[in-house]
């Protein structure tokens, strides 16, 4: 069997192979200055979304045109697929590998990209997989960090909101362990704490963190602040969602305590989780980071199709 390059979940990534892929982001950036290129030409991603996206679905399709690649798929494959008519993933997956060179899939349940990937002939990269992982998102965030900030060891970052449902906090853990003398502060209602598995990972690589509800107490020290909407649709109650909601909000008040060189991150959507009036603050990073997402997409996209075509 062929060996593919797939993006499964963040563990799998090193940190050589981070700064090899943060390397390859930034020269993805000059191409894009430069009007793209056809390095991918004739070569076609398709884009499978299971579950609502804005964000990830067009920065991956914007990745692929601005290689000279084309894109096919559906951004609501639950009701527009042969999903709905009972057909299983495995043989959705099975199907499509006959159509294109790699496939870009987001699905509503944990483990469903691992799961597509062992009966794919082309590569899969996990752009989501219910409550478990985002491991894209975690790139383009560790991206975004060490660009603003030229390194990631030594900072303080703090992920702040959802932190049970929220897959992308559980993805960036796992990058952020890659690193040196990083200082991990989770503040969440007690609902929607960080959970076990996400905090032995950290306990195995050795990377200090702090569980705590308050998120005055170490807005003045964080180098990062990594906001998460309480997203509604993983809750399984209303009561459970109101105890989390509307407890930490971005403000100008917020900022005002923090430092003048901290940034304030978010996955988006936003939620009313960040005021607007912070929007014009140079320390929100958040419109930023999504644009980052391409560059990081395009240099996944690259490795998957090159490693492929090798194969």
């Amino acid at each position: 069997m062929k060996q593919l390059y797939h993006v499964l979940g963040a563990k799998q990534f090193g940190r050589e192979e981070l700064e090899q892929l943060f390397d390859a982001a930034r020269e993805m950036e000059g191409v894009v200055a430069h009007g793209g290129d056809r390095r991918h030409e004739g070569r076609i991603m398709t884009s499978l979304f299971f579950e609502a996206s804005t964000r990830t679905r067009l920065s991956f399709e914007s990745a692929m045109q601005r290689m000279g690649g084309n894109v096919i798929g559906t951004e609501n494959a639950s009701q527009f697929s042969s999903a709905i008519k009972g057909e299983t993933l495995e043989d959705t997956i099975r199907i499509i590998s006959g159509y294109s060179d790699v496939i870009v899939m987001r699905h509503t349940e944990i483990g469903a990209a691992k799961r597509a990937a062992a009966v794919a002939d082309i590569p899969v990269i996990n752009a989501g997989d219910g409550a478990g992982e985002h491991p894209t998102q975690a790139l383009l965030d560790a991206y975004t960090i060490r660009k603003e900030f030229g390194k990631i060891d030594g900072l303080k970052i703090a992920m702040v909101g959802d932190l049970a449902y929220g897959r992308t906090v559980h993805s960036l853990s796992y990058i952020l362990a890659n690193y040196q003398d990083v200082m991990v502060y989770y503040i969440s209602p007690d609902n929607v704490r960080i959970p076990e598995d996400v905090k032995k990972y950290m306990d195995k690589m050795g990377i200090r963190y702090q569980e705590t509800t308050d998120l005055d107490s170490v807005a003045g020290s964080i180098d990062v602040l990594y906001q998460t909407r309480i997203q509604k649709e993983r809750f399984p109650s209303v009561e459970e969602y109101e105890k989390a909601s509307g407890q930490y909000i971005v403000d100008a008040e917020l900022l005002s305590r923090m430092r003048p060189d901290a940034i304030v991150l978010h996955p988006l959507p936003r939620a009313g989780e960040i005021s607007e009036e912070v929007d014009s603050d140079p320390r929100a990073a958040y419109f930023r980071q999504a644009v980052n997402g391409v560059y990081i997409r395009m240099a996944l996209l690259d490795k998957a199709l090159t490693e492929s075509k090798k194969a």
